[in-house]
C-alpha cells in the first residue's frame, strides 16, 4: 500500500486530463455502432447526458440500508468511475456494478459486508434487475478488479480536511459544508482529474464563501466571485512573497466598530478566514489553477443539479437493461 498519494497507483495510473477522459469515453461510445445510443452515460459524449447523477443516489440508498460509512461509499463511486473508463456502460447492468463496487469497497475500507446480505439488500431495492444469486456478484467483482488492474487503494480528500480544519479555525457548520462538498464532487469527473488535497482545499474555500443553506445553483453561482477573489489574492501573494503576505498570514482583520451587529461580526470573521486561507495557498506549492477549475466545476455541478430529472435518466437506464437482457445475464 502506498502511504503517500504521490507514490500511489491512483496518481500514476488513474489521474487524467479532460482531453484524455474525453478521448477514452468517445472511443467507448464509438466502439460498437450497433449499440442503442440512449441519452445516458458520460456527459462528454454529445449523444449522452450524465449518468453519475443517477449512480450517486442509488449507491447512497444501498449504503444506507447496509449502514456503510461515507468513505466506503466514496471509494465505491471512484471504482465505478474507473470501471466505466474501460467498459461501455450499455454493456453492463449498472445496478449490479453499483452493488459489486460497494461490496468491494467495504472490503478495502476494512468494513466488510457479507455477500448474501449485500445481495439481499440490493435485490430489495432493485427487484426487477437483480437476483439473489451471489455468484453473479462474485463474477462481477473479479470483472471490476481485472479492469482496474487490481489497483484498489484510494486516497480521499477527507483526510486533508481533517488535518487542516483546525488550521483555518473552521466552525462545525463549515466542516459539515466542506464534507458535503467533498461528497458531491464524486458525482463529477474531479476525482479523476485532480489530487485529493486540491479537492479538499476547494471544499474548504467554498465553505468559507458560501452559507450552509446556499448550496443551490443560483446562490452558489452568486458567490463564485468571492472564491475567485481569494484565489487571485493567493496568486498575487505567491508572486511577491515579501509584499504583504505577512500581514494576512495570521488571518487578522480590523476589529469591528463598537455597536457592530452580530451579522457584521460574522462577516468580519469569515473575511479573516478567507484571508488566512489565501495566505496559506500563496505560501504553499498548491496548484492554484487546478483549484480555480475545481471551483468552477463544483459551481457548474450545483447549477446543473437544480435542473436534473432523476426519473427520466433512471427510466432510460432501465430501458436499455431490459432491451439487452442484462437483468438476466
Amino acid at each position: 500500500m502506498a502511504a503517500s498519494f504521490w507514490e500511489s497507483t491512483q496518481r500514476r495510473y488513474w489521474m487524467f486530463s479532460k482531453e484524455e477522459l474525453a478521448q477514452m469515453r468517445e472511443k467507448l461510445c464509438d466502439e460498437d455502432p450497433k449499440l442503442d445510443f440512449s441519452p445516458i452515460g458520460h456527459r462528454v459524449c454529445p449523444r449522452e447526458s450524465p449518468r453519475e447523477l443517477t449512480e450517486y443516489p442509488e449507491i447512497a440508498r444501498l449504503g444506507k440500508r447496509l449502514g456503510v460509512r461515507q468513505q466506503a461509499i466514496a471509494t465505491a463511486q471512484l471504482y465505478i468511475k474507473r470501471f466505466y473508463c474501460k467498459v461501455e456502460i450499455r454493456r453492463t447492468n449498472p445496478y449490479l456494478v453499483i452493488t459489486t463496487a460497494l461490496y468491494l469497497a467495504c472490503k478495502m475500507e476494512e468494513s466488510p459486508q457479507h455477500i448474501r446480505l449485500v445481495a439481499t439488500e440490493a435485490r430489495s431495492l432493485w427487484p426487477d434487475f437483480l437476483s439473489l444469486d451471489t455468484s453473479r456478484l462474485g463474477e462481477c467483482e473479479f470483472f471490476l478488479i481485472s479492469e482496474m488492474n487490481s489497483q484498489l487503494i484510494i486516497h480521499q480528500p477527507y483526510r486533508t480536511l481533517a488535518t487542516l480544519q483546525s488550521d483555518f479555525y473552521l466552525t462545525q457548520d463549515e466542516i459539515n459544508l466542506s464534507w458535503s462538498i467533498i461528497n458531491d464532487h464524486y458525482v463529477t469527473d474531479l476525482p479523476l482529474l485532480y489530487p485529493p488535497h486540491i479537492v479538499a482545499l476547494t471544499a474548504i474555500l467554498l465553505s468559507l464563501v458560501l452559507r450552509p443553506n446556499s448550496m443551490t445553483g443560483a446562490a452558489a453561482a452568486s458567490n463564485i466571485a468571492a472564491a475567485g477573489a481569494a484565489l487571485a489574492q493567493a496568486q498575487v501573494g505567491r508572486g511577491g512573497m515579501g509584499s504583504g503576505t505577512g500581514a494576512i498570514s495570521s488571518g487578522q482583520t480590523t476589529p469591528g466598530a463598537p455597536g457592530a451587529t452580530e451579522k457584521d461580526k460574522q462577516q468580519e470573521a469569515r473575511f479573516g478566514k478567507v484571508q488566512r486561507f489565501a495566505a496559506f495557498v500563496a505560501e504553499s506549492q498548491v496548484d492554484i489553477e487546478a483549484m480555480v477549475d475545481c471551483t468552477q466545476e463544483m459551481i457548474s455541478f450545483y447549477e446543473v443539479h437544480e435542473q436534473y430529472n432523476d426519473k427520466a435518466t433512471r427510466d432510460q437506464i432501465n430501458r436499455f437493461i431490459k432491451a439487452r437482457g442484462l437483468d438476466k445475464a
